[in-house]
């Protein structure tokens, strides 16, 4: 099939994000950032390191308001992780979206965003798109069991075992948030270097223009 039968016609409006995908992207967004701002206060409890957070960069008011924010957190992102990996395996989202993927396809992305001339296909990760999604999945998964052996130590007595004594799971805990954090940096700088990518994370859809190729829908 020619590249251009398999084209959408100009003018015609295109799904790139179907629902489910965006919903689960907004309530992970929403989420992640209540969780980190409530990791904060309580990491403002008892210090890693010599700092801490300011107040208006944290969340709960105080050490035991911000584990209710952060529990709750937790079961939130279970409960959507739950529903966009159902959707992902079902649908092959995840084969099509972030494979295949290579060192030199990575490399060359990356350059290419800091000359801040990276190419864009709507509903198509680039390189380092890809990257980024599988390592802070990855993050996610260590923030998860850190954070479950801290908070259940005798019921997850093996799993706390196996990552270590409590100053070593608290360590694993920041760093993996310290890495989600960065991810949602770079996620928002991509935002800002390719800003057409954000309209179609609202409405799903871009629309063929004769003259411009894809545009996404207001």
């Amino acid at each position: 099939m020619s590249n251009a039968a398999s084209r959408p016609a100009r003018g015609r409006s295109v799904l790139v994000h179907p629902l489910i995908v965006r919903i689960t992207h907004w309530v992970n967004a929403f989420a992640i950032v209540c969780m980190v701002m409530s990791g904060w206060q309580i990491y403002d409890a008892s210090p890693l390191l010599p700092f801490a957070f300011p107040p208006f960069m944290t969340l709960g008011g105080w050490l035991g308001g911000a584990i209710a924010w952060h529990l709750a957190m937790m079961w939130l992102l279970i409960a959507n992780g739950i529903l966009y990996l159902g959707y992902g395996l079902a649908s092959r989202h995840f084969k099509r979206s972030f494979f295949p993927l290579s060192a030199r396809g990575v490399l060359s992305d990356f350059r290419s965003a800091l000359h801040f001339n990276l190419s864009h296909t709507p509903g198509v990760y680039n390189a380092v798109q890809k990257l980024l999604y599988l390592a802070v999945l990855l993050l996610g998964i260590l923030a998860f069991l850190s954070g479950l052996a801290m908070w259940k130590p005798v019921q997850f007595e093996w799993l706390a075992a196996a990552l270590g004594s409590y100053p070593s799971l608290r360590w694993l805990h920041f760093i993996a948030m310290t890495g989600i954090v960065g991810f949602v940096i770079i996620h928002l700088a991509l935002v800002i270097i390719v800003p057409r990518t954000l309209p179609s994370m609202i409405t799903g859809r871009v629309r063929m223009d004769d003259k411009a190729g894809m545009r996404h829908e207001a």
